[in-house]
């Protein structure tokens, strides 16, 4: 890794050049390299949470005056229970991952001694912008070295364009600093005994403008924000280079009428309440009109104990303050129409009925139209013990995961396996839904052969295609 101020042309074309000798570096040596990594982050443990608590102390000032979001703040603290743990650990199950560089994926015979091959290789560059994320560097750099591809990454200290200008955004890039010096600090000391190319991953520490880093089509490959809605929205219009990413983590619960009560108030309350700041915690939850009175008290109960606000439609609330304690009660508040397509990101939490249906099938449909309608296309779940009602949400819903049973907060690269992530995706083309090692690759044909020409194979040229699949 390498600290720059090089102007962003520089930077893009250091980075290009860089990627083309990554990409054939050993999995050995990439391996090696994540090594160096954890180990230096594990030594520099206090220097770096040092950092982060002046970071911590001045974005905690912004928030009590109303400048930085509550959001920003919780994702800015590398001290929060298990933050720390899980970014080493990150490096670690990256590393230990298979090399996923150079994986044929297709093999077709298409004549004697002629073999046609499709592998796996890098994107090439990629262009990180992010903020208050300062566990991002070391994502970022150890799924960037596995997957063979460089990475330029981008704090927005510098003002994004004239329209991105929100002050709790904005903020977060500037509260952020000593932490990602530090990180980016110890990792550039670390790779400087490996054989990764310097300029591979690259960390600009100028305060150009993140919009000429966007019109570097020609050596940048492609775009990966990781902030809020604004920054997301902003590159893709500045941009010719594809964007993975998502604008919103608008998450839905749906709990259908036969779904377990006790598992309803579990995974609701983790959906909600293990980080309310990120763009899987779930922010609508859509309620059978037959459990109002049974099971949807037991998980609101357990919502208000724990300081959620809770904005109900008219039946749900109705049915509340007929079945919840007086003081529990009269601090529900009404959902507006605007509440269901509202990423919280907060104590907050919308709840919807679903009307009573001529059968459990109508029910489970006019619930995934809501979602199809309102989400964000990120994550959502169904709490039911059918499996066909299970199957039928989990087909119907257009989100890139669709989960049964189960926690919005699953949808993770670490959880999925993938050791980390450079973010989640709700794309449909190239990668959707949490983005690992396999997001980050493409692949390319190639064919070896002993001769032949493409005459060969036209009328009078004597040979016939064979194509028989070998893989």
């Amino acid at each position: 890794m390498s600290l720059t101020d090089s102007s962003p042309t520089q930077i893009a074309q250091a980075a290009a050049v860089s990627s083309r000798s990554l990409a054939v570096l050993s999995s050995d040596a990439r391996n090696e390299a994540l090594t160096a990594v954890h180990r230096a982050l594990v030594q520099a443990k206090d220097s770096i949470l040092s950092a982060n608590a002046q970071d911590v102390e001045l974005a905690s000032k912004a928030a009590e005056s109303g400048e930085l979001s509550q959001s920003v703040l919780k994702r800015l603290d590398l001290s929060r229970k298990g933050k720390w743990e899980d970014m080493l650990q990150g490096i670690l199950d990256v590393r230990d991952l298979d090399d996923p560089v150079g994986k044929v994926t297709m093999k077709t015979k298409l004549d004697d001694d002629l073999i046609l091959e499709r592998r796996s290789c890098p994107i090439g560059v990629l262009l990180i912008i992010f903020e208050a994320r300062p566990e991002v560097i070391a994502n970022i750099t150890s799924l960037a070295i596995k997957s063979g591809n460089a990475a330029i990454l981008k704090d927005t200290k510098c003002e994004f364009s004239r329209s991105y200008h929100r002050a709790d955004d904005t903020a977060g890039g500037k509260e952020s600093t000593e932490s990602f010096k530090a990180i980016s600090t110890v990792i550039s000391k670390a790779l400087k005994s490996t054989k990764v190319p310097r300029s591979s991953i690259q960390l600009v520490i100028t305060r150009e403008s993140i919009s000429d880093l966007l019109a570097l089509d020609k050596y940048i490959d492609l775009v990966i924000p990781r902030g809020s809605n604004e920054l997301v929205r902003s590159a893709k219009s500045q941009t010719s280079i594809p964007v993975l990413g998502h604008a919103d983590g608008l998450c839905s619960i749906y709990i259908h009428a036969d779904a377990d009560p006790s598992m309803a108030v579990r995974i609701v309350v983790d959906a909600k309440l293990n980080y309310t700041a990120a763009c899987n915690s779930v922010e609508t939850l859509l309620v059978d009109e037959a459990v109002l009175q049974t099971t949807l008290p037991q998980v609101v109960s357990a919502l208000l104990e724990k300081g959620v606000s809770l904005r109900c439609d008219k039946p749900s609330k109705a049915a509340l303050r007929r079945t919840l304690p007086r003081n529990q009660a009269t601090i529900l508040q009404d959902a507006s129409d605007t509440d269901f397509d509202t990423e919280f990101l907060d104590l907050v939490l919308a709840i919807k009925t679903v009307p009573k249906t001529s059968s459990p099938i109508a029910s489970v449909d006019l619930a995934t139209t809501h979602i199809n309608t309102h989400s964000s296309k990120h994550t959502d779940a169904i709490l039911t013990s059918s499996e066909s009602i299970a199957d039928r949400f989990l087909s119907h819903v257009d989100s890139a995961c669709v989960f049964w049973n189960t926690s919005t907060r699953m949808a993770d690269g670490m959880r999925f396996g993938f050791g980390t992530e450079v973010g989640i995706s709700t794309n449909k083309i190239h990668a959707r839904g949490p983005v690992g090692l396999e997001g980050l690759m493409i692949y390319k044909y190639q064919i070896r052969g002993t001769g032949q020409v493409a005459g060969d194979y036209s009328e009078g040229g004597g040979r016939t295609w064979k194509h028989e699949r070998l893989l």
